[in-house]
């Protein structure tokens, strides 16, 4: 029987601690930065790169690559005219704040940029996928410069994807023009690039997150003295403070995405924040990720991912025919992927409890995440791989490296049973 056919017996014993502790981690990087609470609508964070120096003799020549589109709007458009219609309300009674009049403005100004198109890539994300192009070609030029000058591309059939694949690739063709780049995308892509959990595991997990956001209690964590005069007044017009909670949160997660200077969380107090931040982390993990719970049900929809990076892998390794093979896709199949892969941190094995407390959302799948693998050679034909995810060097689980952050593609593949 597969474990997410345990359901009772595992509810009764999760959802323990999660929801009384907070990660000291999570705080630090939420009050430096409260835009993190979106989770996986928080825009990319360019870090510093390095790259521990490879065994002597072997060389880079090859990078097999997926990264999540960039930057986006949201699905938002129900929440923004519900909080425009309560501010508005209230406004005419004559209850609401400054602060509450300048949220009016704000989620006016959100409407405007979301132009009646839910989930379209913004500037920033096609600016984030030209930049992470440029980073890739100057910290690996000789893969680009060194053999095939050929490099493919596959994309989602979402706008966002397609427009993000462009952006890569042209950033690429204009560093080289040589390079000689296809794209492709279509249904049968799709069907392999962006896999998800299928519909059993989302309603059988559906009880947990419910456990886990009835645990919050808005009308501690709410002030609705910051946007109405009357608070008693003010319930008449919104009798939900979880609801009026959620709307604000909608409207402040795309601050990052739509580039948008003034600090909308600022109209919600931190424990809502932080509470915001820890359903949402969970929420994907448990969903897209290798859970201990719904692992073995959401990993296999992951494996026809997995099994293209081996096969062009496997076909570049034996023929040198290009240089780079690039895919564009969702978070869910980002996720999906490094599950199967065993990669460390993002695709731990974690029970609910654990992901609620451990898993930082924002650090491990904001937009425009993105996996690298760079296949190195020597002399003799030995074939090394190191993994990158978000840029910076990473380790696989259950493997041992074969030195640092490099491991054999033979001991690689055995790994994943392929």
């Amino acid at each position: 029987m597969r474990r997410w056919m345990t359901l009772a017996a595992l509810l009764a014993c999760t959802l323990g601690l999660a929801q009384h502790r907070m990660n000291p981690e999570a705080v630090a990087r939420l009050k430096e930065d409260p835009t993190r609470a979106g989770v996986n609508t928080n825009a990319y964070e360019f870090p510093e790169l390095f790259d521990t120096p490879a065994p002597k003799g072997f060389k880079p020549f090859y990078i097999s690559h997926y990264g999540r589109h960039g930057s986006r709007s949201d699905w938002g458009r129900g929440n923004y005219a519900r909080m425009v219609a309560v501010l508005e309300a209230a406004q005419a009674r004559g209850i609401l704040s400054e602060e509450g009049k300048a949220l009016l403005e704000e989620t006016r100004l959100v409407i405007r940029l979301t132009d009646n198109m839910d989930g379209r890539l913004t500037p920033l994300g096609l600016r984030e996928h030209k930049q992470i192009a440029a980073r890739m070609y100057h910290r690996y030029p000789r893969v680009f410069r060194k053999g095939s000058k050929r490099i493919h591309a596959n994309s989602s059939t979402s706008q966002r994807c397609i427009v993000s694949m462009a952006g890569f690739t042209t950033s690429l063709a204009a560093l080289d023009p040589k390079l000689d780049i296809t794209m492709d995308t279509g249904e049968t892509i799709m069907s392999w690039i962006s896999s998800d959990m299928p519909a059993e595991g989302w309603k059988a997990s559906q009880p947990y997150l419910d456990r886990l956001r009835a645990s919050y209690t808005p009308d501690t964590l709410f002030t609705r003295a910051q946007l109405f005069t009357d608070v008693d007044a003010s319930r008449e017009i919104a009798p939900s403070a979880m609801r009026l909670m959620e709307d604000c949160y909608a409207i402040a997660r795309v601050q990052d995405p739509f580039e948008i200077e003034a600090d909308l969380f600022r109209h919600l107090p931190f424990d809502a924040i932080y509470k915001f931040w820890e359903w949402s982390s969970a929420e994907i993990y448990f969903r897209q990720d290798n859970s201990v719970e719904f692992g073995d049900l959401r990993m296999p929809t992951a494996r026809p991912l997995l099994r293209d990076f081996v096969r062009r892998a496997d076909a570049v390794i034996a023929t040198g025919e290009r240089c780079a093979d690039l895919r564009f896709g969702h978070d869910y199949g980002l996720l999906g992927l490094v599950g199967c892969m065993g990669l460390s941190g993002v695709g731990d094995r974690l029970t609910f409890d654990e992901a609620c407390y451990r898993w930082l959302g924002d650090k491990l799948i904001p937009f425009a995440s993105n996996l690298q693998l760079v296949f190195y050679r020597n002399k003799a034909g030995e074939v090394l791989v190191k993994f990158l995810y978000n840029e910076q060097e990473n380790r696989l689980n259950g493997i041992e490296p074969y030195s640092g952050p490099y491991y054999r593609w033979s001991d690689v593949k055995a790994l994943w049973g392929m």
